[in-house]
């Protein structure tokens, strides 16, 4: 089962845009395949409530951690990955 992310953005956010093609290029160094659901926080009040002034905000799943916001955090993504392979 491969990694799974949120990635919490919104439309017109250059920096919502910069972190998912970041976390992309990242992917494409690690040559693992990752599932990132991207998620506009305008499409429900109570993500505008949590993430609003935050996003980007890029969330490991099942546990729902927040990794990083505005820019792509590589070392907590390699600290993530790194647990969650210990884990298995």
């Amino acid at each position: 089962m491969s990694p799974r992310f949120i990635l919490y953005s919104r439309s017109y956010c250059h920096l919502c845009e910069d972190m998912l093609a970041a976390l992309q290029a990242f992917m494409a160094r690690q040559g693992q395949a990752y599932t990132v659901d991207v998620v506009d926080v305008d499409a429900d009040p109570a993500l505008v409530a949590r993430y609003d002034e935050l996003v980007p905000v890029l969330v490991a799943e099942p546990a729902g951690t927040e990794l990083c916001h505005y820019f792509l955090d590589e070392g907590a993504l390699r600290r993530h990955l790194s647990q969650e392979q210990a884990a298995v």
